[in-house]
């Protein structure tokens, strides 16, 4: 008999759309589809009576096109404010791994909503423990890819993810330190020299990327937000010609058991400019190979 193992998490985030929107968005089969769970999970079947008693069924399917199976009922359903739900997640056969109760209160913010979130967990089997552990990250990577969806951004993104062997403060550090950035920065084959870094809000770093056919690249990234070891956010353009568009870029570093899931989110401000950069730059292959180049070199195997 496996010893039941238990997890309670509180998270409180905000969102820029009405709670109504939000509401809908938790309890509307044809909008789960599109945002439940974390980054590079999707969704491929989704059922939902909201009402007390009702019940839903939610299907994640993972990276690896494996399905997660999640079956609940509703306990309170006070919209736009007020959702309590039980759920199990189950295995292949049906037996219930996980089963939780999570409490979703929605607060009005002149428009946007802040999402107030309590799951109280408990496993049943051995794998059980990675879900747990797991828990608080997988819920805010869920809001965060609710936003996208409802803010539309989820249409003009790219998004990259990777797992460090090395906590938050490290990889903050070797992304935000000149001397380390230029011994990773950039697809496979290319090289880097840093004009100027200043990372700060409102500061800017200049650098030219020098490709293995000679051609150089110049860019420059202006700081909005600097909070380590949590976040960076900044906008990304080229230079000297303003052709191309501009971007900006949120990075995440999330703590899991002593690693670092980073989270690299390019927001464009059109789906169509978003297609021309990958296509001119070859940019979601180029970024994959910068992101291996990082994981290379802060733990090299």
């Amino acid at each position: 008999m496996v010893e039941q193992l238990n997890r309670e998490i509180e998270i409180s985030r905000v969102v820029d759309a009405p709670r109504e929107m939000v509401f809908a968005a938790f309890t509307e089969a044809e909008h789960l589809m599109r945002w439940w769970g974390p980054e590079g999970f999707g969704v491929s079947s989704a059922e939902s009576d909201a009402r007390p008693g009702g019940e839903f069924t939610i299907v994640m399917r993972g990276p690896d096109g494996t399905d997660h199976p999640v079956k609940g009922t509703y306990r309170e359903v006070d919209p736009p404010r007020r959702l309590v739900a039980e759920s199990t997640a189950v295995g292949p056969a049906g037996e219930p791994l996980l089963e939780a109760v999570t409490t979703i209160d929605l607060g009005d913010l002149d428009g946007k909503t802040e999402i107030r979130l309590r799951s109280k967990a408990v496993g049943f089997v051995p794998e059980a423990e990675a879900m747990l552990g797991g828990m608080e990250l997988g819920w805010v990577q869920s809001i965060r890819c609710l936003d996208d969806y409802l803010t539309g951004a989820v249409d003009r993104q790219i998004v990259l993810m990777r797992l460090l062997a090395a906590p938050p403060e490290k990889v903050f550090e070797v992304w935000a330190t000149p001397e380390h950035v230029a011994a990773w920065w950039g697809p496979a084959g290319f090289s880097l020299t840093t004009e100027a870094m200043d990372v700060r809000p409102g500061g800017e770093w200049r650098f030219t990327m020098h490709g293995p056919d000679g051609v150089d690249y110049q860019n420059l990234i202006v700081y909005e937000e600097v909070a380590p070891p949590e976040r960076l956010v900044y906008v990304h353009s080229g230079l000297p010609s303003d052709e191309d568009p501009a971007f900006r870029t949120t990075v995440w570093f999330d703590e899991y058991v002593g690693n670092t899931v980073l989270t690299m989110k390019m927001v464009f401000e059109t789906a169509e400019g978003r297609d021309m950069i990958v296509k001119k730059y070859n940019a979601i292959e180029g970024g994959n190979q910068t992101l291996d180049r990082l994981v290379a070199y802060v733990a090299p195997v």
